[in-house]
């Protein structure tokens, strides 16, 4: 257990750090360019913004009508997105979570309209998805993946997805969007939950 522990604030401040090092750079964060790209399909509702970082992703659903939780391990990346949030007056609701133990958490009552969960992979979190998306709601993912072009890109295949993947674990619900690029090293899927149980 104390393993465990000091394990998870040495992820803690590899991720602060990180987010530190990217706020000083920046005034705001940026969204996810694709999922700018279909504004079109956001209707507004509840969100899940998942390892939200910074939180580029929360401010873009939040001002096209969603309120937003957002989750992530670095408590730097919270507070940031908090004061971003309060400072705009959006609708975000920013807290310290850690995601490979999400499933300790009370979801009890919750479902969303639309989750995002982009550059962080963890398979565990795939049921929790498909359980807290509602029927007709929408389900975005872009993360790395194993391409031929960009094996050596720095990333541990344990963190990057086999290819088709994504349509292997949500091709049951309505592709709307779906890549994988080579060059780039990245699989991206938009889909949407057909009905109540899958």
């Amino acid at each position: 257990m104390a393993y465990k522990k000091r394990l998870d604030m040495d992820i803690q401040s590899k991720w602060n750090n990180k987010h530190q090092e990217r706020m000083e750079e920046l005034t705001e964060p940026a969204s996810n360019a694709r999922l700018m790209k279909l504004s079109a399909y956001l209707n507004g509702g509840n969100a899940l913004d998942m390892a939200c970082g910074l939180g580029g992703n929360s401010l873009f659903l939040s001002r096209n009508g969603y309120n937003v939780q957002a989750i992530d391990i670095s408590d730097v990346a919270i507070g940031y997105l908090q004061d971003l949030a309060l400072k705009n007056n959006l609708p975000i609701a920013a807290r310290i979570a850690d995601l490979t133990s999400l499933d300790k958490y009370s979801w009890d009552n919750q479902s969303f309209d639309m989750i995002v969960d982009t550059y962080y992979l963890d398979r565990k979190v795939f049921p929790l998805i498909k359980k807290l998306l509602k029927a007709g709601g929408y389900f975005f993912m872009e993360t790395y993946y194993q391409a031929s072009l960009t094996a050596k890109q720095g990333v541990s295949d344990q963190y990057k997805l086999k290819p088709k993947e994504l349509l292997n674990v949500f091709g049951d619900w309505q592709v709307l969007y779906y890549e994988e690029n080579e060059h780039e090293g990245r699989q991206i899927i938009f889909c949407r939950k057909c009905k109540q149980g899958n």
